[in-house]
Parts: C-alpha cells; sequence; structure tokens
C-alpha cells in the first residue's frame, strides 16, 4: 500500500493525452494546482510517449514518463490482437512509476493510457480522479467509474453514466493564454488586413484530412472576400497545401496562411481575430470556442469513439450555439454557403457567440485542483 508523502508537499500524477483535447486540460489542473495549494506541488506526467503530449509537457516543465497500454479500436486492425497483452505490461510499468513517485492523488483525463495507470492506482490504495470531456461517456472512464474516487464531469448529459455519490459538473478546463488573444497581433504576425473577416479552420491537433481537404475545395468561393488561417495538423499539412494549388490558391498568398500547428500564443490570438471558425467537435475544441465566444462550424468526427463529437456538437447547436455540418455533407459548396451565411450576418454571429458561451465554465479547472486537493 502506498504511503502518503511529505505533507510540506502535494504530489500529484496526471495521465491522459495523446491529443491536444486530453494533454491541454491537464495543464489547466496543474496550473491551478499550483496557484490554490497551500504547499509546494510537484507534477509527473505518466502517458503514452505522443509527440504532443512529449511536447507540452517539456514545455510546461513537467517530468513525463510513458506506458504500455491498449486501444480500444472500433476497426479491423493487426494491433487489435497484440493489445490484450500491453495492457497488463503497461500496469507493471505504472505500478513502479507511482511507486517511484508516490503522489497523493492521480488524476486522469481518460482515453486508453488512463486504465494501466488508474488501475495500478487503486491497486496501490492512491486515490483518483477522472474527467470526462463529452456528452456521452468515454469507455475508459466508464471501466474506471467504478474504482474512482470522485469524476467530474463537463456535460450534464454525461451524469447518467456515473455514480451520482461521486459526480460532479464541473465544465472542461481551458488555457488561460487562450483567453488573452491580440486581433492586432495576429494581423501582424500571419500578414492578415484589418479591414478582411477571417476564417479560421481548427482541423484538430492530429489533423483531420477529409475536414483539410474539403476547406481546400471551398477557397476559390471565399478567398477574394476573406482570409483563412488553416490548422491542418501534421499529417495532413502537405495534402491541404496540394489540393488548395490545384484550385489556383498558393499558401502564404492571397490571404491563405496555413500551418501544422498552431501553439498556444498563436491559437489565442487567431481566435481573438477569427470571425467564423471552423472546427472538429472534440470537447476541449468547444470549450476554447465557448471561451472565446466564437460563432463556429462544427464539422464532427464521424470515427470518434462513442460518436462522442456528434452528441458534443448537437449539444451546442441545440442552444443555438453552432451550426453543424456532418462530414457526409461536405460538398463542394455547401461549407463555402455556410461560411458567407455566417460572415453576412453580424446579428447571427452575435447570437451564436452569447449562446455557445453556455459550454464554458471559467472555475473549472479551479473546482477539479480543488476536489484534487481535497483529497490529499
Amino acid at each position: 500500500m502506498a504511503q502518503k508523502s511529505n505533507p510540506t508537499e502535494l504530489r500529484v500524477a496526471l495521465t491522459g493525452g495523446l491529443t491536444g483535447g486530453h494533454t491541454f486540460p491537464l495543464i489547466a489542473v496543474s496550473r491551478s494546482l499550483a496557484s490554490r495549494s497551500a504547499v509546494p506541488v510537484s507534477v509527473l506526467y505518466i502517458g503514452s510517449g505522443g509527440k504532443i503530449e512529449r511536447d507540452v509537457m517539456k514545455a510546461e516543465g513537467i517530468p513525463t514518463r510513458t506506458v504500455l497500454s491498449g486501444k480500444m479500436r472500433r476497426y479491423f486492425s493487426f494491433q487489435n490482437a497484440l493489445d490484450p497483452f500491453k495492457v497488463p505490461i503497461g500496469f507493471l510499468q505504472a505500478v513502479w512509476h507511482l511507486l517511484v513517485f508516490m503522489p497523493d492523488v492521480v488524476f486522469a483525463k481518460g482515453g486508453s493510457v488512463s486504465v494501466p495507470v488508474c488501475m495500478a492506482a487503486w491497486a496501490l490504495r492512491i486515490p483518483f480522479v477522472i474527467h470526462d470531456s463529452d456528452a456521452v461517456a468515454g469507455r475508459a472512464n466508464l471501466l474506471l467509474a467504478k474504482f474512482a474516487t470522485r469524476i467530474a464531469i463537463a456535460y450534464p448529459a454525461a451524469m447518467s453514466f456515473f455514480p451520482p455519490e461521486k459526480t460532479a459538473i464541473t465544465g472542461n478546463p481551458v488555457r488561460s493564454e487562450l483567453l488573452s488573444g491580440d486581433a492586432s497581433r495576429a494581423n501582424a504576425y500571419f500578414g492578415f488586413s484589418a479591414e478582411r473577416p477571417v476564417v479560421l479552420v481548427l482541423g484538430g491537433s492530429l489533423g483531420a484530412r477529409s475536414l483539410n481537404l474539403a476547406v481546400a475545395r471551398m477557397l476559390p468561393d471565399i478567398i477574394r472576400e476573406t482570409q483563412v488561417l488553416h490548422q491542418t495538423g501534421e499529417k495532413n499539412y502537405r495534402d491541404a497545401v496540394s489540393v488548395a494549388g490545384e484550385y489556383g490558391i498558393k499558401a502564404g498568398r492571397e490571404g491563405y496562411v496555413v500551418t501544422p500547428f498552431l501553439n498556444g500564443q498563436e491559437l489565442s490570438d487567431a481566435l481573438a481575430r477569427a470571425d467564423v471558425v471552423i472546427s472538429r467537435a472534440g470537447a476541449s475544441s468547444v470549450t476554447e470556442l465557448a471561451a472565446c465566444r466564437k460563432p463556429s462550424i462544427l464539422v464532427p468526427l464521424p470515427t470518434a469513439a462513442n460518436d462522442e463529437q456528434r452528441m458534443n456538437a448537437y449539444e451546442v447547436a441545440r442552444l443555438g450555439g453552432a451550426i453543424v455540418l456532418e462530414e457526409a455533407n461536405l460538398g463542394e459548396h455547401i461549407l463555402s454557403r455556410k461560411v458567407d451565411l455566417l460572415l453576412r450576418d453580424p446579428m447571427l454571429r452575435s447570437d451564436m457567440s452569447e449562446k455557445i458561451r453556455a459550454f464554458y465554465n471559467p472555475a473549472a479547472a479551479d473546482m477539479i485542483a480543488d476536489g484534487i486537493i481535497g483529497l490529499s
């Protein structure tokens, strides 16, 4: 059984990750812990070794460890035969990392890597808190809910998936720097004119090929009257540039700026400058759009686990906070028509900006941090 660490220090292990949607909320909670704890806080991140999580944790100065984890795929893959062997190995690795670090509490954001880490925490009698970002509970969190000490959720619709006596609605944590963007700085950095509107496209931290290509195809319809900032993700950058070129649009010219990734400062400035945002409907993306009050077109990822992105998108649309377009309906002109509709109707944009705000709780990170501190 794990014993409490030095009472003059709070030790917290974080897990979850792979995508920015899991990793960045961990950072928000970590920062809140540091500001709200009465004693110094020591943090360790245990993840799966993905590039985004490694880079983000390194930039934050948080040491990392990795464990093996199986992925619950809904499609055929030879990896499915190997994954059952990864989980017990990952469990043993997690036990070792936790014994060495001796945290007071583990905080998990879901995803497959959370399973071996949280089960190791349970075996060592270390309390753990899980957080589910979506309107429908993730499979990892459903598995861990029985063993979790506390559960935080973002959407009221997710309450039905978890034991109510240990579940609280907190919302999704958002990095504070996203709220301090500067539109004029974005104009200078990206080379935008202050006189023309900007459409920001967020393909996701890992990219979204079909969405990226649909955006490239719509460029001839809108580029004469707008400017487009297109985050593609690392995997799809070259494809997006190539397809835009086929339609006569050169990246870096004519108001089309394309980039694989936007760091925290770049994203905050881009959101401050954007008049309309086209985005996937991952929970963290929706929360960031809500925090910045951005009128948005949400294109849910059809292959998302448990159809969570579609559920997120329609929860927002139900309140009038966004327009939803299914990926199957991304025809050549449908997307550009929706963009044009929003750009030509400032009253509609203003109304959407107010209604999407309901999906942001500025106290989310602090509520979760206080729950973690209360278990130490």
